[in-house]
C-alpha cells in the first residue's frame, strides 16, 4: 500500500489524479500537464515532494565524515549554503544525487529521492562507521512544499518575513512561514527560480494554503508529477532511475564536476571515479531533438544508419520548445551537437539530432 503524503486530502479536494511514486500517493496532475507545465515556465506552480526522503548527519565529525561517504566537499559548505551532490558505489556507480544544506557547523540535511531513501541512510550510516557523528531519519518530521516559477519570489515574500533578495540561489534560511516555522530554501528541479519548504508535517496544509491564496493573484497553480518531468526535462536535469543508476559514473551524465578529488582524505568510490576519469568513456549523455509529433520514451533504441549506437533515458513532447526532446546515452562518437540519428519509435524510425544540453534555461 503507497504511503500518503501529508497534503493528501488538499490534493483530493482540489481534483488532482494520483500514481504511486516511490511508494507513495502522489498528484500526477490536478488539471492538464500542459497548463501546469505552462504556469511554472510563465507565472508560477506549486508542487508537494514530500515523498522526499531527509536525512540528519549531525556532530563534531559530521563534515568530515560526507566529505569521505559523498563524492562532494562538504566541509567547505558555508552554513546557510547547500549543494548538489552523490553518493557512489566503490565502482563508482551512483547510488542517488543528493541534495545537502548545511544547517550549522556540525549539523546537514541530506535530501534523498523518495525510492531510494532508507537505502541512503542505511548506507550514511554504515559509512559513518570511525567517526564522531550521528546519522538520523528525519523524513517523517517533513513535509516538502516548492513554488516554482518566475512569480515564486513575489508569492513566497507575501507569507514569510525573511529576506528573499538576500537568500541566494542554493541556500538556505530558517524562518516562519504563514505562522509556521521552515526551513527555507532557494532550490529546485524546473529550470525556473524558486523555493523549497521544509515544514512540519501536520502544519503542512495550512503552508500549501497560504502560499496557494498568495499565488493566486499572480496565475499560481497547483502542479503535479508529470509537468515536473517535463520542466526537468526540458532543463537538461537527470532522474535517478533514468539518466542517473550504479551502472553510471557522474563522468557519463556530464557531472564529473561534482566529484572533487581535491578535498582532503579519501572518499567511497575515489579510485574507479579517478580511473574513469583518466581513461574517459565510451557512452556520454546528450540530448536529442526531433521536428514531429512523436517523442522518443525511456529505453527506446537511438540508432546512426542500421547500428545501434545508443539508448533514450528520457523524453517527451516538449511544451516550451513545442517539438520532440530526449536525453540519451550514445556512444562518444555520436555526441557531436548537430550529429543525424533516429529513434526507433514503436517499430518507425524518427530523425533526431544531437544538441547540447540544457535544452531550455531562464533568462
Amino acid at each position: 500500500m503507497s504511503t500518503l503524503s501529508p497534503l493528501d486530502a488538499v490534493h483530493s479536494a482540489s481534483g488532482a489524479s494520483f500514481i504511486d511514486f516511490g511508494g507513495w500517493r502522489m498528484p500526477v496532475r490536478y488539471s492538464s500537464e500542459l497548463a501546469e507545465h505552462r504556469a511554472v515556465r510563465e507565472a508560477a506552480g506549486i508542487f508537494d515532494l514530500s515523498h522526499m526522503g531527509e536525512i540528519e548527519v549531525s556532530g563534531p565529525e559530521a563534515a568530515r565524515m560526507l566529505d569521505f561517504a559523498l563524492v562532494g566537499h562538504l566541509s567547505a559548505v558555508p552554513v546557510g549554503r547547500a549543494r548538489y551532490t552523490m553518493l557512489c558505489h566503490d565502482n563508482g556507480g551512483v547510488l542517488d544525487d543528493l541534495v545537502v544544506y548545511r544547517l550549522a557547523p556540525d549539523r546537514f540535511l541530506v535530501v534523498a529521492n523518495a525510492a531510494n531513501a532508507h537505502v541512503i541512510y542505511v548506507l550514511l550510516r554504515d559509512r559513518a562507521h570511525g567517526f564522531v557523528a550521528e546519522v538520523t531519519d528525519r523524513s517523517a518530521e517533513f513535509a516538502l512544499i516548492a513554488v516554482q516559477g518566475p512569480r515564486s519570489a513575489a508569492i513566497v515574500g507575501a507569507v514569510t518575513d525573511a529576506d528573499l533578495a538576500a537568500l541566494k540561489y542554493y541556500a538556505s534560511t530558517a524562518t516562519r512561514l504563514a505562522g509556521v516555522d521552515v526551513l527555507l530554501a532557494r532550490t529546485g528541479y524546473t529550470g525556473e527560480d524558486g523555493f523549497e519548504v521544509y515544514c512540519p508535517p501536520q502544519r503542512s496544509a495550512d503552508v500549501w494554503r497560504a502560499l496557494v491564496d498568495a499565488g493566486r493573484p499572480h496565475g499560481l497553480q497547483p502542479a503535479g508529477l508529470a509537468c515536473r518531468d517535463t520542466l526537468r526535462l526540458e532543463a537538461g536535469m537527470p532522474l535517478y532511475g533514468n539518466e542517473l543508476h550504479v551502472g553510471i559514473t557522474p563522468f557519463e551524465v556530464g557531472l564529473g564536476r561534482v566529484v572533487k578529488f581535491d578535498k582532503p582524505g579519501r572518499f567511497v568510490g575515489r579510485e574507479a571515479l579517478a580511473a574513469r576519469r583518466q581513461a574517459g568513456s565510451d557512452r556520454i549523455l546528450v540530448g536529442l531533438a526531433g521536428d514531429g509529433r512523436r517523442a522518443g520514451r525511456h529505453g527506446y533504441s537511438v540508432f546512426d544508419g542500421d547500428n545501434e549506437v545508443g539508448v533514450v533515458t528520457s523524453g517527451a513532447l516538449s511544451p516550451t520548445l513545442a517539438k520532440p526532446i530526449a536525453m540519451a546515452m550514445v556512444a562518444t562518437k555520436y555526441a557531436e551537437a548537430g550529429t543525424a540519428l533516429t529513434v526507433d519509435i514503436r517499430g518507425r524510425r524518427e530523425p533526431v539530432e544531437v544538441t547540447s544540453l540544457p535544452f531550455y534555461s531562464r533568462s
